[in-house]
């Protein structure tokens, strides 16, 4: 008699994670459906961070690179926050 329940445990834990990897990967890969509209409200609502933030407004980004660029905002916050005066 074998025991094939850890095999099957295993098997649909690997399918999980497998699905999760494949929807986070077309998440932060799909295209940028903002009007052009949005993109200039975007942009004038960004302007009191700078001019790059409100020209970063008005290009075609995925949500990868927008999460990367929130990451990298923050982590100059902290820096700039904590760093001796």
């Amino acid at each position: 008699m074998t025991n094939t329940q850890p095999f099957g445990k295993t098997l649909l834990i690997i399918i999980a994670i497998a699905a999760i990897i494949i929807l986070g990967y077309n998440f932060l890969t799909m295209r940028d459906n903002r009007s052009t509209t949005d993109r200039v409200g975007d942009a004038v609502h960004a302007l009191p961070q700078g001019l790059g933030k409100a020209s970063e407004q008005l290009e075609d980004r995925t949500p990868g690179q927008k999460l990367g660029d929130a990451i990298k905002d923050t982590g100059d916050d902290v820096k700039k926050n904590t760093a001796p005066q």
